[in-house]
């Protein structure tokens, strides 16, 4: 039996660093009408965009209602380019669950593509920080937590300066 296209081109992008996954998502609203569109959007407006994003496509279940409240959930099957776009997207949109389908072994990374990875995550760790420090906090939690960054730089450099002059003192020895 011939493969598809689309069994091709997963196939490829496996082979080469691709990862397939299903992706869950679950959204909850009071207004049973709205949860389905969303779903849909999320899939094929804001998913199938981002980049690395190689194809996507997922079914939406029918709304249930609880206590006044509707939820509805999507199963998203998603073809990543790489598995360091599969890392971004889970960040940007916190999905239920993630289930990687393809590839099934191990995977191996180059170390530039570690530190890479490294680099993304702290990216989006900065964002979230800062989304937090800008719509969350408090006044006065922001003083203090402005207090404990200066307190652990003044440490910082510190023990910079410790290793600095030990470094020197062996030099001369």
């Amino acid at each position: 039996m011939a493969k598809s296209e689309g069994e091709k081109l997963t196939e490829e992008k496996i082979a080469s660093g691709g990862v397939l996954v299903k992706f869950y998502f679950d959204m909850q609203s009071p207004d049973k009408e709205k949860l389905q569109p969303l779903l849909a959007d999320l899939i094929n407006q804001r998913l199938m965009r981002e980049k690395g994003v190689v194809y996507c496509f997922g079914s939406i279940d029918e709304p249930i209602e609880h206590k006044g409240i509707y939820t509805s959930n999507a199963i998203v099957t998603v073809l990543f380019d790489n598995f360091f776009s599969l890392i971004s997207i889970a960040f940007n949109y916190a999905p239920a669950g993630i289930e990687i389908l393809k590839p099934t072994g191990e995977m191996r990374f180059k170390m530039s593509e570690l530190q890479s990875l490294l680099m993304e995550l702290v990216g989006i760790s900065v964002t979230y920080s800062k989304f937090v420090l800008d719509h969350v906090l408090k006044p006065e939690d922001k003083e203090n937590l402005q207090k404990q960054l200066e307190a652990r730089e003044a440490l910082g450099r510190k023990l910079l300066d410790t290793k600095k002059t030990a470094e020197e003192s062996k030099k001369t020895k």
